[in-house]
């Protein structure tokens, strides 16, 4: 029996850019990421900015090494990704974990709320629990206007006190997907 469809969400054109805004604010200069239609539009605002160097990545986990070496570097990042990316750097927590290397990762959910691909529950279902296993501060957010002060706060903590936080960002945020059209 084929699902009912429903039309998708529009994602609402603020609350990347709110992400944004608290980017520039706090001093990111280096973004990783594996492309997302989740993180699309902070994705395009951080590859226009000049002061920026947003990389795309081939797996989630490399962006864990690069947010490494640009803190070494004296430069502070943050890893895009989706919720289903968390299991490939589940290894690579342990070196920030053990290195107490900051790292602000911002997480797309995708297995929750009117989710159509059963290929993404599993991961979107254990997300939070694989991340805090992992060593990880987890900060949910599932309210548009609470994002920008949501990751404010978990950059904030990440690079004050040399912690792995992840924010993540509700399906409800993201929006409904309908890949039928």
């Amino acid at each position: 029996m084929k699902a009912a469809k429903k039309p998708a969400t529009p994602q609402s054109a603020t609350w990347p850019l709110d992400i944004y805004k608290v980017f520039k604010q706090v001093g990111i200069r280096q973004i990783a990421y594996v492309p997302d239609a989740g993180h699309t539009q902070l994705i395009k605002s951080c590859h226009a900015d000049k002061t920026m160097r947003a990389v795309s990545l081939t797996t989630e986990e490399e962006g864990v090494a690069m947010m490494a070496g640009a803190w070494l570097g004296g430069d502070r990042g943050a890893l895009l990704m989706q919720s289903s990316g968390v299991g490939n750097c589940i290894n690579m927590f342990g070196t920030i974990r053990e290195c107490r290397f900051p790292l602000l990762t911002l997480v797309t959910m995708r297995g929750e709320w009117g989710e159509f691909n059963p290929w993404q529950l599993p991961m979107g279902q254990s997300t939070p629990a694989a991340l805090q296993n992992a060593g990880l501060v987890v900060q949910r957010v599932d309210d548009k206007a609470l994002v920008g002060e949501t990751v404010f706060a978990a950059a904030n903590m990440a690079f004050q006190t040399n912690r792995a936080v992840a924010v993540l960002i509700g399906q409800r945020v993201v929006g409904f997907k309908d890949w039928s059209k």
